[in-house]
């Protein structure tokens, strides 16, 4: 845990133009005033490298940073509600709801003012879990960023009833289309800014059989997904304008326990195992046809989930540990 001290601290430091470009396109620039100075430094507070939470029972599985607010925004699959974290590790509620069973992945797309979650149940919450919605529930939930409030709440698994579902992850293209992925059916959902959901892609080749199936995601700029299946760690491309001609990404490295994903670069790709407790770094010089490990991160036995961006170029890995556990962590992941 980082002393107060050096909250106040800031570390500048040049970055290339194109980085400079992508953090004024994210609006990092405009919501950090003075951060940007005249030569195109970019400066932030000094991160702390592990924050311990003491939340008992939260089981936090979706991770966001909030640079606005300098706070982490996390999710819970035993309780449902969203909280948020400072660095000094205190904890309040962000955003509740008795439809929240399990929240599973967060995103937030601070450009629109809105924090994306999937909802699912899987019986972990044993107080709103109900034989109706057990293995069944496949929902999105879209809050105000700034206030936690509920804007929309959108029933993605009514759009294959008698099937069993887990919404996972989200990621959102340049238009604000929001794609969601299906643990428990091979199916990506699309919704789009209005609410309207829709199956973006389904194929029995996403499909995890007995086990989970598909899990991150994330929207690459240059117009297609990169989506992991933890099942058998298959990473797949999927084009946004012709999903069916979805594609393998070819790799040396087992990626089995996928988990969350984060794209710190056009050209690199973190992926958190939670079976193997490791952070892999991939890198593709062929626009995703192939890709090679560049680094990994151990992070011991701590049930990794999923990781978020900090700043330009901090990454942080959320350690939920055992449902029962007394605490969680956050930690600044290093390569």
């Amino acid at each position: 845990m980082s002393h107060s001290s050096s909250f106040n601290q800031t570390k500048r430091f040049a970055l290339p133009r194109f980085v400079r470009l992508a953090a004024l396109a994210l609006g990092i620039a405009g919501l950090l005033p003075g951060c940007v100075d005249d030569d195109g430094n970019i400066s932030f507070p000094v991160a702390p490298s592990r924050i311990r939470v003491a939340q008992a029972g939260v089981s936090p599985e979706g991770i966001q940073y909030d640079e606005l607010n300098r706070r982490f925004l996390v999710s819970s699959r035993t309780r449902g509600r969203i909280g948020a974290v400072k660095d000094d590790s205190t904890y309040t509620q962000f955003a509740d709801d008795a439809r929240l069973i399990s929240t599973i992945g967060l995103n937030l797309d601070i450009s629109r003012n809105r924090l994306l979650a999937a909802v699912s149940d899987n019986g972990a919450n044993t107080t709103r879990s109900t034989p109706a919605t057990l293995r069944r529930l496949a929902a999105l939930a879209i809050f105000n960023a700034r206030n936690g409030s509920l804007t929309r709440y959108v029933d993605l698994g009514a759009l294959r009833p008698g099937q069993n579902h887990f919404a996972n992850d989200i990621t959102v293209d340049l238009q604000g289309n929001a794609y969601v992925t299906d643990s428990s059916s091979p199916i990506i959902y699309k919704v789009d800014l209005q609410g309207n959901a829709s199956v973006f892609l389904e194929d029995p080749q996403l499909s995890g059989g007995t086990g989970f199936g598909l899990n991150g995601i994330v929207f690459h700029p240059s117009g297609y997904l990169l989506v992991a299946k933890s099942n058998d760690g298959t990473l797949f491309k999927v084009p946004i304008n012709n999903p069916g001609g979805f594609s393998r990404v070819t790799t040396n490295q087992n990626l089995v326990g996928a988990d969350g994903l984060l794209l710190s670069t056009p050209q690199t790709l973190l992926i958190v195992s939670g079976s193997q407790t490791t952070v892999f770094r991939l890198s593709s010089t062929d626009n995703w046809a192939t890709s090679s490990t560049t680094g990994t991160f151990a992070t011991g036995p701590v049930s990794p989930t999923t990781i978020t961006r900090r700043g330009l170029t901090d990454a942080y890995v959320l350690y939920p540990y055992q449902a029962t556990s007394s605490f969680f962590e956050i930690v600044k992941a290093r390569f």
